[in-house]
């Protein structure tokens, strides 16, 4: 078993494209990155066997990241108005597992196009939610809401992102919050999968925060006081989706 931190090489080795057969497309837009710092135990504690915490500067990342999807649609098939196009927003932390591949663990994923929460929850093993969500300009800005159904808390957000600024640098926080490029899941029965994408890196642009919630972070399990330690804002990217694929795991 491996539980030393990746290193910066094995970080960036993950932004090659896979060579295998590409399962789907999608465009992620409008992105923003809440992060809250917690101790690495705290973080260790809600993770599945074969997963292990990963950390900078000794400390665990707990975001929340609402962002426009768009043009979903499977390898062969066409994006579909009204089904391709919908709102989603996560809640997540890092992680490596027993090869020591960085990536990320979704605790949620409120969304508001069923048959998307369908399709994640059957074939990606993704704790998906149905949520009533609405998102809509104001003041060169965006207002963004999402409320669970069956939860009676709504998470209220605003922010206006400026001109881009570039990609984060390699070995910053930046860097370790958003280059991120395989994520993790488990089935009914334990099982861990993971899934790989592909896009160019995140391009960040400048950031105002006027509104936000620790509403997700709450229904996460964890409690998250203050203001963020982290407020980052990205550009579109074009996202290829490979096949999950059960993971190699010590445990």
């Amino acid at each position: 078993m491996n539980t030393a931190l990746p290193t910066l090489k094995d970080r960036l080795a993950l932004r090659q494209r896979p060579s295998r057969p590409v399962v789907g497309y999608q465009r992620w837009n409008e992105l923003l990155f809440l992060h809250w710092d917690f101790p690495a135990e705290v973080v260790q504690a809600s993770l599945p066997p074969g997963l292990h915490v990963d950390t900078f500067d000794g400390r665990g990342y707990v975001g929340v990241v609402p962002f426009f999807m768009e043009r979903i649609r499977p390898r062969f098939l066409p994006a579909v108005p009204g089904i391709s196009w919908f709102l989603e927003l996560n809640v997540r932390t890092y992680v490596f597992d027993d090869r020591g591949q960085p990536g990320v663990w979704f605790y949620s994923l409120d969304c508001n196009q069923a048959l998307a929460v369908a399709i994640a929850q059957r074939f990606f093993h993704l704790p998906y939610w149905n949520a009533e969500m609405t998102a809509r300009r104001v003041d060169h800005g965006i207002a963004y809401d999402c409320q669970r159904k069956g939860d009676e808390r709504r998470a209220s957000y605003q922010w206006t992102a400026g001109r881009t600024i570039g990609a984060a640098t390699p070995g910053s926080l930046e860097f370790f919050l958003l280059e991120r490029y395989l994520l993790f899941s488990t089935n009914a029965a334990g099982a861990l999968f993971t899934g790989q994408v592909h896009h160019a890196p995140y391009q960040m642009r400048e950031m105002q925060l006027h509104a936000q919630s620790t509403v997700p972070m709450t229904q996460a399990g964890f409690d998250a006081r203050g203001e963020p330690a982290s407020v980052l804002a990205a550009a579109k990217v074009d996202v290829e989706i490979f096949p999950l694929r059960r993971a190699a795991t010590t445990s």
